[in-house]
């Protein structure tokens, strides 16, 4: 309750001081209902011969309170990749705010961006560079999930467990360093230290926000090796939206989605949901396989587990004044089912796995602009988190089944976390310093029988600061800070600097230095599981992992006739300490400790090309590794790894068919290990390419899109992971990739209304 009332009186307090607004113009995208910053307004009096140029704020809006109101004015609206619009307006007969949508005349390179920004930006003018994946990308790739978008990108390695999921790494560093927002909340629930992505549905998802290094200056714990923030659809140019999206592909799965999207002057309500089904997949299928009679259930055994996934969305928005405050809630159900292998020596009876997981969200947001210099982004969040896993005893004769007596075949793990983060900046284009200032609280309790006394928690409250310094046009600098008290360890002192300078209109060099943490886990500090076969606990006395990182970048955009080129060349350096590791403390008991450092370092090209209704993206990635096994080789040097990707989209306006094709290259990974035995062997995992492809069509003015398309066009299944096991010998295992080559089929049905 003390939240709610903590809520309730700051929206009130907020209300009683805003003023009224002056008329506005919204200078917003066609394509997806974005406002467009620094977009070129015209306006020339009647009368007049002299023509007044005013750029749209990050909120895509100019003002209209120093003209005449009883005058009319010509308006040339223009941004480049979009199709200018000339209007005529009588300002003694506007009596409410007008919006012009800008059409896209390209294949267009140009967005807006919200991760860690004072305000909506665009990533031109960005302190960093972001990468972004828009929703035409992700609905060309068919993408379901963020592990489907995550594979085709550089920088970026795909891990599957068929248990425990899909996980990443970045630049180098696994997963667990990787903060994963959804729209700015911090998505719970980690096994083994990582989220797993193939959890995160695409369904509602506008774009995908990545920036490579640290941000824990703003985003706290696990944002050392980058951020990646999910945003979703709140927004529509229409009335009433509503739309119906089937998905089929071959290897199994069935999914099924919808949306309906209500808005109405200042409030904005939307609910979505779906349903995911995947039956499982074996090396031996085929695709469009029907299958056989067998006899024992001798298939009921899958290399890729069964899996279904249930969830649904609601957010409601509301404008007061200039700023929105919005509500949203999610529910997210999953279960997997791990069938056993008939048993010998009748093959009647067979070991069965279950596991469940729930997750709640519920976030409040408030963002917009205070008045014509500050810019408030506060946000309020509940996440709960339950995974169940049970084992039972099945008879696969009369399929009765009985919960297994192991204490070990049954788990559940439990976490909840309340988080809070506002911050509140200055947005003024005309002064030399901008700042930002906020405060971020998380409090996290996690249950569980493996959690030392069933319950632990954890706080922490930090304050963060950071300037935009101008001491001329073209140069940017912006150094920050971050303190923060935890109750469980001691937190760094958290600082960064990053430098933007503006070489040429469109060409930019970036650089930064940050300082990124990761705050041991509570599993980390409080996991006890003692039984016949384990013997593992905490270590309350951790420390936090902190890492040095240093980024350097330059971009250049060029434009030639209707030809918009943009390249990028980014290098980063890692330096991790205090790395958390399991490790054998005495006798068969094990415990994390801060025992490791690692370091990453690599070099990412990357070139894009936009031709009326072309886009070509074609980049490479050069990453290393060097980590406490490497200093023990006789070399002491780092292990490289190769990546390379292209990208083609061309759409036939005419005939409203778009064309994708997806393909990456990951290269051969070597690294250093430790055998059975303890001795240290050069390991390494096998090199592969993978391919999708699809063709989109629009149908009925765009009220049906079908897309169909194969993916994992090279059939790539698993690949070798091998361990040099002496002068002529050597061993190996064989890692999850893909499921072989599938051929999905796509449908979205869109109604529009406009009431």
């Amino acid at each position: 309750m003390k939240y709610i009332f903590s809520i309730s009186l700051f929206i009130a307090v907020f209300v009683a001081s805003t003023r009224l607004s002056a008329q506005k113009l919204y200078i917003l995208s066609a394509e997806d209902n974005l406002p467009i910053p620094s977009a070129h307004v015209v306006i020339t009096e009647q009368g007049s011969k002299n023509s007044k140029l005013i750029l749209s704020n990050t909120e895509g809006i100019i003002s209209l309170d120093e003209f005449n109101k009883t005058n009319k004015i010509q308006l040339s609206i223009s941004f480049i990749g979009f199709k200018k619009i000339v209007d005529s307006l009588d300002l003694s007969l506007l009596k409410k705010d007008r919006k012009y949508y800008l059409t896209p005349e390209n294949v267009a390179l140009n967005e807006v961006i919200i991760t860690a920004q004072y305000a909506p930006n665009s990533p031109e003018k960005a302190v960093h560079k972001v990468k972004i994946i828009d929703s035409k990308k992700i609905e060309s790739m068919g993408a379901q999930n963020l592990r489907d978008v995550l594979t085709n990108e550089m920088n970026v390695r795909i891990s599957q467990d068929n248990i425990l999921g899909s996980s990443m790494n970045l630049q180098g560093i696994s997963g667990q360093n990787v903060k994963i927002l959804v729209d700015g909340v911090p998505v719970t629930g980690r096994l083994n230290g990582n989220i797993d992505i193939s959890q995160i549905n695409m369904n509602n998802v506008e774009r995908i926000e990545v920036i490579e290094g640290p941000l824990s200056v703003n985003y706290g714990t696990d944002a050392l090796a980058g951020t990646i923030n999910i945003i979703t659809k709140k927004t529509q140019k229409e009335t009433v939206n509503a739309s119906i999206n089937n998905y089929y592909e071959s290897i199994g799965h069935y999914n099924f989605t919808g949306r309906i999207g209500l808005q109405k002057e200042k409030h904005n309500f939307s609910i979505s949901g779906g349903r995911n089904f995947f039956d499982g997949w074996r090396a031996t299928d085929e695709p469009f396989q029907i299958e056989k009679t067998n006899f024992a259930d001798s298939t009921r055994f899958m290399d890729w587990k069964a899996k279904e996934q249930r969830f649904g969305s609601l957010h409601y928005s509301y404008f007061i004044k200039n700023i929105k405050v919005g509500y949203t809630g999610d529910l997210f159900h999953e279960i997997i089912t791990n069938r056993g292998k008939p048993r010998k020596p009748y093959f009647e009876t067979a070991f069965d796995d279950y596991y469940v997981t729930d997750r709640i969200n519920n976030t409040i947001n408030l963002s917009g602009n205070l008045s014509k210099s500050y810019y408030l982004n506060a946000i309020f969040a509940y996440n709960y988190y339950n995974r169940i896993k049970n084992t039972y005893y099945k008879d696969l004769t009369t399929l009765r089944e009985t919960l297994t007596e192991n204490p070990s075949d049954q788990d559940t793990t439990m976490f909840g976390v309340f988080m809070t983060r506002g911050s509140i900046s200055t947005t003024k284009d005309s002064v030399k310093i901008n700042y930002e200032i906020g405060y971020d609280i998380n409090h996290e309790t996690s249950r569980g029988i493996r959690i030392k006394n069933n319950i632990q928690q954890i706080g922490d409250y930090a304050l963060f600061a950071s300037a935009e310094y101008k001491p001329f046009s073209k140069f940017l600098i912006r150094p920050g800070i971050r303190y923060s008290y935890n109750t469980a360890y001691t937190s760094p002192i958290v600082p960064s600097i990053n430098i933007r300078y503006q070489l040429l209109k469109t060409s930019a060099i970036r650089f930064s230095y940050a300082r990124g943490f990761r705050a041991p886990s509570l599993k980390e500090l409080y996991f006890d599981f003692v039984d016949i076969n384990h013997n593992v606990i905490g270590n309350e006395n951790l420390k936090a992992e902190y890492s040095n990182n240093f980024n350097f970048s330059f971009s250049n955009q060029y434009t030639l006739g209707k030809v918009i080129w943009k390249t990028e060349n980014s290098y980063f350096y890692n330096y991790i300490d205090n790395m958390i590791s399991l490790s054998q403390i005495q006798g068969m008991q094990y415990s994390y400790q801060n025992i490791d450092n690692y370091q990453t370092l690599g070099v990412q090209l990357q070139t894009e090309v936009a031709w009326e209704h072309l886009k070509v993206t074609v980049g490479g990635a050069y990453v290393g590794r060097y980590n406490e096994l490497d200093k023990q080789t006789k070399k002491g040097e780092f292990t490289y790894s190769p990546e390379a990707k292209t990208n083609l989209f061309y759409e036939l306006k005419r005939y409203q068919l778009t064309f994708g094709l997806f393909y990456k290259y990951t290269g051969e990974l070597p690294m250093y290990m430790l055998d059975n035995k303890g001795e240290m062997k050069l390991s390494k995992i096998d090199d592969y390419h993978t391919a999708d492809l699809s063709i989109s069509k629009h149908l009925l003015k765009k009220k049906l899109n079908l897309t169909i398309g194969c993916k994992n066009i090279f059939n790539v299944t698993n690949v070798n992971g091998s361990v040099s096991g002496g002068a002529h010998s050597s061993s190996g295992n064989s890692i999850s990739v893909g499921t072989g080559r599938s051929f999905f089929f796509k449908l979205d049905i869109n109604l529009i209304s406009n009431i």
